[in-house]
């Protein structure tokens, strides 16, 4: 997990993503169990963060519900799947996020789709 900390700049508490959204903590819980959005546990208190590039003028990153769900049918677990997400691609180029951001998503999307093969 120490690796992660390289690749994701910087991460949002639940409360932090919540004032971002706009919605409650209650709200934001139920999206990381519906996976729209996706947490880790970090830190010495293991304080679940999300990736701030995760959330974007208000809204969670377009196209990253169905990532993720792509990502879990390939078998990616929670770490591997922002591993993934964050890790540069020169085919890209950039990493799968900023691709996501770019609203270059169908390229993403395809490429989660390989992995499942």
């Amino acid at each position: 997990m120490q690796d992660l900390e390289g690749l994701v700049p910087e991460w949002l508490s639940v409360p932090d993503a919540a004032e971002r959204l706009g919605v409650d903590v209650v709200r934001v819980r139920s999206m990381l169990k519906d996976r729209q959005l996706l947490a880790l546990r970090r830190g010495d208190r293991q304080v679940l963060s999300i990736p701030s590039a995760f959330v974007a003028e208000g809204k969670v990153l377009k196209g990253l519900p169905g990532l993720l769900t792509l990502l879990a049918d390939a078998g990616y677990n929670d770490v591997e799947s922002v591993r993934w997400l964050f890790t540069a691609d020169d085919s890209l180029p950039g990493s799968p996020v900023q691709a996501l951001a770019e609203n270059r998503g169908t390229e993403v999307k395809r490429r989660a789709q390989a992995l499942a093969f």
